[in-house]
């Protein structure tokens, strides 16, 4: 396939806002593609590199040669081109990689130059999520877009299950299954505001456990070898040797878990979630790290000693998980019809120190990436995981910091952002270190007092409610913003929607 041709895809992807012409536009590509090109084109379009990063950014895509003439490239071999540039290191590699970067652009005509520089910089990523893509992905190959979607929970990656449905159809997706050591896309879980809400929605009896603020891990166990796997299906086994050992010693033969890390005081209450993080982040003996252990949470069972548990409902699976596991290493957990009785088990969980509960509906199997009635979060303040859009540079005491965020939510029609205000509240100055430097590498653009970035950081914020507003385009604004933390743990891809908010929205009038 032609990179021109690919560009012409995005390009009709991009200029409607129309979900179904979208899938329409992705799954001609996808009939068009190679069996070879079909894992790139899902990963561009879905705005990746399969490489993931290859140090290109902002910066390398200024001062570019002039455009080609004709069509040359091919989708190949601009992936191999992304490789190569990728793989350079060491002394003299900015100027190596600007090089190469040049030459690819220089084989570019000036439409390939314009859907490249989109790519790279990240704006792809308003084109085509991964829900989009998956339904893409069904009607290309003319299968249910349910069997793609637990090919793509079983495999970890939609590329790969694009492939097979592609090739082989139903009968290809249906070789996927959940194999020890690959990790699992995560099951997700909806919010509410109350626990009536949470509960109407769940249906009764419902499960109730707690919401910790720590770090979401899927544990794979094997003839007492341990892998630890976080949301984003990164390994962090080697910097976490007590948590392992600890599950090693566990009497199963093979088990997949999916379950939580935290790091807690003697009295059981939480340490700040930057604690239980930097634990994650550095491994044993470093900063000190090995002061703060981490407890393990588990809440679900996915496998069990050769038997699959995915497709069984949450009652089962809760069953089996806790005749495996000792109680002290169990979510704390209610089943219960009762509304008040689960309202306690809430306050209880937060006067602990935690961040709230998730009801369970007792009769879900295990679906990855999706957020319905079976997992429901209730928390006992207003928060939200929003991307930042752009950042304006501080005056005064923070002045030569980029300071106020300009928060957008997901639009899940179109892929895009939709701008709800700005805010500087709640920002440290260790906070405002990180962030300069974190937006700088993501500068899209600026001009005199704004930067604008890729919307990839995903920031958690607290706020008092939600208000109509016609400054902004999605007719509402956060009341009282402020920021909680960043969840460089979670893609933007998962961001909350443009759709919640506005259901938290005080009515007109």
């Amino acid at each position: 396939m032609l990179l021109a041709e690919l560009a012409g895809v995005s390009r009709t992807v991009s200029s409607t806002s129309s979900r179904l012409a979208k899938v329409e536009a992705l799954a001609q590509g996808l009939r068009d593609a190679s069996a070879e090109e079909i894992p790139i084109l899902v990963a561009w379009m879905s705005g990746e590199l399969p490489q993931r990063q290859i140090g290109v950014g902002w910066a390398s895509l200024r001062g570019l040669p002039p455009a080609a003439g004709t069509e040359s490239l091919t989708v190949l071999v601009v992936d191999e081109a992304f490789s190569q540039i990728g793989a350079v290191a060491g002394k003299g590699s900015a100027g190596e990689r600007k090089r190469l970067v040049g030459e690819l652009f220089a084989a570019a005509t000036a439409d390939e130059q314009r859907f490249l520089v989109r790519l790279l910089s990240g704006e792809l990523r308003q084109g085509a999520l991964d829900g989009v893509m998956t339904d893409a992905v069904a009607k290309a190959a003319a299968v249910p877009g349910p069997e793609v979607r637990r090919a793509v929970m079983l495999s970890g990656s939609l590329a790969t299950a694009a492939q097979a449905a592609l090739g082989g159809g139903s009968a290809a997706l249906a070789q996927f299954g959940l194999q020890i050591g690959r990790p699992l896309r995560p099951m997700l879980a909806s919010s509410e505001a109350s626990i009536d809400e949470a509960l109407a929605r769940a249906g009764v009896p419902a499960a109730v456990e707690w919401k910790l603020d720590g770090i979401r891990v899927q544990a794979h166990l094997a003839d007492g070898s341990v892998r630890l796997f976080t949301r984003s299906l990164d390994d962090i086994t080697e910097r976490l040797p007590e948590v392992a050992a600890a599950l090693a010693a566990l009497p199963v033969r093979d088990a997949v878990f999916d379950g939580e890390l935290i790091a807690v005081r003697p009295d059981g209450r939480p340490y700040a979630f930057q604690d239980t993080a930097s634990r994650a982040a550095s491994g044993p003996g470093e900063q000190g790290s090995q002061t703060v252990p981490l407890s393990v949470f588990l809440f679900d069972a996915l496998h069990l000693d050769g038997t699959d548990l995915i497709d069984l409902p949450d009652a089962d699976r809760h069953a089996a998980l806790a005749a495996a596991v000792p109680a002290d290493m169990l979510m704390p957990r209610l089943v219960t019809d009762s509304p008040e009785e689960a309202a306690a088990f809430f306050s209880s969980a937060v006067a602990q120190g935690h961040e709230g509960v998730v009801v369970k509906s007792l009769a879900t199997s295990y679906a990855a990436g999706r957020r319905g009635a079976g997992w429901i979060k209730v928390k006992p303040r207003h928060t939200l995981d929003l991307v930042v859009l752009a950042v304006e540079w501080g005056s005064g005491r923070r002045k030569g910091w980029l300071s106020n965020l300009h928060l957008g939510a997901r639009d899940p029609r179109t892929g895009g952002w939709v701008m709800l205000g700005k805010t500087f509240k709640g920002l440290t100055d260790e906070l405002l270190t990180w962030q300069t430097k974190r937006f700088l590498e993501l500068e899209d653009h600026r001009d005199d007092w704004t930067v604008y970035v890729r919307p990839e950081q995903v920031v958690e914020v607290a706020f008092d409610g939600v208000q109509r507003s016609p400054r902004y385009p999605g007719g509402v604004a956060l009341r009282f913003a402020r920021v909680l933390r960043y969840r460089s743990d979670k893609p933007a891809a998962e961001a909350d929607t443009i759709d919640t908010v506005t259901a938290l929205a005080v009515p007109a009038g």
